[in-house]
């Protein structure tokens, strides 16, 4: 087993086993998760449906690193691989979009990173 999956030694303590490829798929779970209050937050304050551009950031990264997670730790699920690889690609594909449409500057109405 490769020293990406064995658990952090400052962490046993707490009884819960969290290597480093756990804690790259946790946080990326959870950079997914967040991008919805990003958009909630930027809808709120625009009063309109808005999706800034950090939440095409935030989809792109927490996709590719929860599908990393799946694809080289020990999990290795092909369940988890297709999950977040169609995300990875439609996030990569707005992003890419979105730039296009609107340059590198965010909208007036968006804020700012």
């Amino acid at each position: 087993m490769g020293w990406m999956n064995q658990a952090l030694p400052w962490l046993e303590w707490t009884g819960v086993h969290l290597s480093p490829w756990k804690l790259i798929g946790l946080t990326g779970a959870l950079m997914f998760g967040g991008r919805w209050l990003v958009q909630f937050w930027a809808t709120r304050k625009a009063g309109r449906p808005v999706i800034p551009r950090l939440f095409w950031y935030m989809s792109v990264a927490g996709s590719l690193m929860t599908l990393s997670y799946f694809l080289f730790s020990a999990k290795q699920d092909a369940v988890g691989i297709a999950q977040n690889l169609f995300p990875a690609f439609t996030a990569l594909y707005s992003l890419r979009l979105d730039i296009r449409h609107r340059g590198w500057k965010p909208a007036a109405d968006e804020p700012a990173g």
